[in-house]
């Protein structure tokens, strides 16, 4: 799975970061496209779909920050057999659409249950229990680790038992992490990089990894402190390095 990564520019949020241009990117300028934004129009959407049209599901992607978190929906819409969806957000991003086909951050999770017929189960990591409620239906489908779950002792060996019958795919918001360790444009979760970490040996464990996503970067239009803009980049540094240093040598993807 040592494949380029794959990273989209929609905010110029990852041109500081130095780090990156020792890895094996490939830049993709998203900076021109309009009604993409939190919301993605059909216009949006079909300029979109043509620029992601050459790169596969497989790999690692950076889909810059949370607003876009809708672009793992394009990502997965691209994989042909059956497989399931993790993700690790702070919002479970299951709210119905605004409007009928208008694809969004906070409704694309319930549109991929809804319109992509090889996902077979969606696993959402870290989201508040107040959000969790405020969603139902898709029994055996919709798998919640909310929060609060995750401060037992027993949700780690819950979660390694949960044994999935196809390959995954991994999408990762950085809003789930503790305001320490990284800063976004959301409200976020209390969850460590560490944690993080050990949820993903988890999976690179027992999974067979299809892609990775991950989002939640801050906007470098949006204020923010020397140190949270440093915090930011240690974290993707450290997360990217971890998963390039475990996903080394696997098959899979």
């Amino acid at each position: 799975m040592q494949k380029p990564i794959i990273l989209l520019n929609f905010t110029h949020a990852y041109e500081g970061m130095d780090f990156l241009r020792a890895m094996p990117c490939q830049w993709v300028d998203c900076t021109h496209l309009r009604g993409t934004q939190c919301y993605c129009d059909s216009e949006g959407e079909r300029r979109l779909r043509a620029l992601l049209a050459p790169y596969p599901p497989e790999g690692i992607h950076l889909i810059d920050s949370g607003d876009y978190h809708y672009v793992t929906k394009l990502w997965t819409d691209k994989i042909d057999h059956p497989f399931s969806l993790i993700v690790f957000d702070h919002h479970p991003d299951m709210q119905p659409p605004l409007f009928e086909g208008l694809l969004s951050c906070g409704c694309w999770v319930r549109t991929v249950l809804d319109t992509n017929p090889h996902v077979q189960k969606v696993c959402i990591v870290g989201a508040t229990e107040k959000l969790k409620q405020e969603t139902a239906g898709y029994d055996g489908r919709l798998v919640y680790f909310s929060e609060q779950t995750l401060r037992l002792r027993e949700a780690w060996h819950v979660f390694s038992r949960l044994w999935l019958n196809e390959p995954v795919y991994i999408s990762i918001d950085k809003d789930v992490l503790t305001p320490r360790q990284a800063t976004t444009n959301w409200d976020q979760g209390s969850l460590s990089l560490g944690q993080l970490e050990s949820f993903l040996r988890v999976i690179l464990r027992h999974e067979r990894v299809i892609g990775i996503d991950i989002c939640g970067e801050l906007p470098l239009c949006q204020p923010s402190s020397p140190s949270r803009q440093t915090a930011n980049e240690q974290t993707d540094k450290e997360l990217l390095e971890w998963l390039h240093s475990h996903l080394s040598g696997r098959k899979d993807g």
